[in-house]
């Protein structure tokens, strides 16, 4: 099987983004974004998707961290679209299915202390994001909670997926933007996977996505 890495690199005016993920990796991570909380969440993302991930940015963060966060998005977005290729035998949905005890219903959901969120993903190649997450106002805020959205935002286009996350409860800051980066690294996770079922084959009746 071909290997699943891929790396990008980002120069602007504004920022430098050097980023690259294995999609088979064993949850090793470099990370440095010169954001401390974005690193953070990086981190969760690649631990709790098995991701190996390094990257390396910087930016004018003087300003604010508005063009680095999005940008970081961006190229993460293009390398996963890069490290999935034709998308050849994937299972292409992510959920993170969790049977219920009643009844055997799943649900995508992913706890952190008393937040509780959902996750679900489709790498159809149509990009589109749904945020639903609203985050308190915080008069010691550690970073500006409002810019995961633009984050999403970019790594959903750039990647040419379907995103859905939904907020459920939560009431820490901190707690729910955990919350949703392991969420996303574990619905990512499910939809790159090899399905045996489809050894080689594009999992859409169109025959490309």
């Amino acid at each position: 099987m071909k290997k699943r890495i891929a790396e990008k690199i980002r120069k602007t005016s504004e920022t430098a983004v050097r980023l690259k993920l294995n999609l088979d990796g064993k949850g090793r991570m470099d990370v440095d974004t010169s954001i401390p909380f974005l690193d953070h969440m990086l981190e969760l993302f690649a631990k709790h998707g098995n991701f190996d991930l390094f990257v390396k940015a910087k930016g004018d963060t003087l300003i604010d961290d508005h063009h680095l966060v999005e940008d970081i998005g961006i190229v993460l977005g293009e390398t996963i679209a890069d490290a999935l290729g034709q998308k050849r035998g994937i299972t292409r949905y992510g959920q993170v299915l969790r049977p219920e005890k009643s009844g055997g219903a799943g649900r995508a959901l992913t706890p952190m202390d008393e937040t509780l969120s959902y996750v679900a993903l489709d790498l159809s190649g149509r990009p589109f994001l749904s945020f639903r997450a609203k985050f308190p106002p915080q008069s010691k805020a550690p970073f500006s909670f409002e810019l995961l959205e633009d984050f999403f935002q970019a790594l959903a286009f750039n990647a040419r997926m379907n995103l859905h996350i939904r907020l459920l409860q939560g009431r820490n800051n901190h707690h729910i933007a955990e919350s949703l980066f392991k969420g996303f690294g574990r619905a990512l996770a499910q939809a790159v996977s090899l399905d045996p079922r489809r050894w080689r084959r594009i999992p859409s009746t169109k025959g490309s996505l």
